[in-house]
């Protein structure tokens, strides 16, 4: 794929998106609720072609965290569809009217909801992110260009493939979805420059990867997170709860942002949760690799080094840091964390407030797991992404993250 065929991608996309921009909400949900249908009515094409994608990575000794990433199966076809379902559910936000205000010269002022435009999005190997980022950038009226990794090509080939299928059966452009193939870096850098034809660019994925978009895009970069996510158990916890939800948000599923890499426990009952856990988490195999306090209790564990603190394993492992209070744990969980979901397991309230008010980060847990942090589960139907940054969007981001908006001015003849 030639640079010029990038330049006629993105010319379509912006084609596309002025065409999206006038939409009624109906006329979207339509078109959802036929791409939804058709992902079912062709699930066997999409595993088939996922089989080839997973066979790939594991013939190249990928991680087991990453191949669950890339691997489709039909619950997960299954729930894809469910997310664009959602999504016909959701208020359009495109056309909201966000008040209205006379100036003395009877100017009328508003502002009004509209879309970005054209979203560009780079992302590694999960095929579920191609239906999501299309039902969300379709919902809200913007064209979407999709840079999928490598290791998921064909899987992400069939997926965009029958969305376009479904969008043409409704009258609709299939460059509202585009889905650029070429696994040379040329070609990635060339779409990072595209600022002529896209208006935003998301970047899923690794900590390099996003390093690398945030350094070499002249597009506005949204980033989404890396996921460093600590639980902190406070002195005051309930020891059977913590190992419950540290079991879930570590193995319930290693390879997304939102599972816990990093154990955060009070000295005052380190020696009963740690043993309590360890029992738990050996079921899973887990590795943990704790500081000297932690290995006082549990000797056979593995020594943690500086840099375990910051790591996002994708992995079984865990990290454990034995701290001696609440002030210790957020300042430890700030300098380490990646600004994604962090938790607290406690029964005091003040404790807890405390640390919903200072720990820096997207999402923020009183007894609950960070596996929640996900725009399903809040209700947003899907997600594009979930950002660790704070400017225009912050946390899983659903339909208001992927609009902007202008000001709307009515006059009867004014001048200045």
């Amino acid at each position: 794929m030639e640079k010029q065929d990038i330049n006629q991608i993105g010319a379509a996309a912006k084609k596309a998106a002025s065409f999206l921009g006038r939409l009624g909400s109906e006329k979207k949900d339509q078109a959802l609720s036929c791409a939804a249908e058709a992902l079912l009515s062709h699930a066997e094409e999409i595993l088939k072609e996922n089989e080839k994608d997973v066979a790939a990575a594991r013939a190249h000794q990928m991680k087991e965290g990453l191949v669950d990433r890339l691997l489709l199966t039909l619950p997960r076809i299954q729930a894809m569809s469910e997310g664009l379902r959602q999504i016909c559910t959701l208020e359009d936000p495109v056309g909201e009217i966000m008040g209205m205000k006379k100036r003395p010269n009877g100017l009328m002022i508003g502002q009004k909801r509209v879309p970005l435009g054209v979203v560009g999005i780079i992302y590694e190997a999960r095929p579920n992110v191609t239906a999501d980022a299309f039902g969300l950038c379709f919902k809200t009226g913007n064209a979407v260009i999709l840079k999928g990794g490598k290791d998921a090509l064909y899987s992400n080939r069939a997926i965009v493939s029958v969305l376009q299928n479904a969008l043409e059966a409704c009258g609709i452009t299939k460059d509202a979805v585009q889905l650029i193939e070429s696994a040379d870096r040329s070609v990635t850098e060339a779409f990072m420059k595209l600022n002529q034809y896209v208006d935003v660019l998301i970047p899923r994925g690794g900590a390099g990867l996003i390093q690398t978009v945030v350094r070499e895009s002249t597009i506005p970069v949204i980033q989404t997170g890396t996921g460093n996510c600590h639980i902190y158990v406070d002195e005051s916890a309930d020891l059977s709860m913590a190992v419950s939800i540290i079991n879930n948000a570590k193995t319930q599923r290693i390879g997304v942002c939102n599972a816990c890499e990093s154990l955060v426990v009070h000295q005052a009952v380190a020696a009963p949760l740690l043993k309590a856990l360890k029992e738990k988490l050996d079921e899973h195999q887990v590795e943990l690799r704790g500081d000297e306090k932690a290995l006082e209790v549990l000797p056979d564990i593995t020594p943690a080094c500086s840099e375990d603190w910051g790591k996002e394993y994708l992995d079984y492992i865990l990290s454990v840091k034995t701290v001696s209070s609440l002030e210790e744990a957020i300042t430890h969980i700030n300098r380490y964390n990646t600004g994604h979901s962090e938790a607290i397991i406690t029964r005091d309230y003040e404790n807890a407030q405390r640390f919903l008010d200072e720990v820096d980060a997207a999402a923020v847990y009183v007894n609950a797991s960070t596996r929640f942090t996900d725009g399903f589960e809040f209700g947003f139907g899907a997600e594009i992404g979930i950002s660790t940054q704070k400017l225009h969007a912050r946390g899983p981001m659903g339909l208001l993250a992927l609009t902007t908006t202008k000001y709307i001015i009515y006059g009867n003849g004014q001048i200045r």
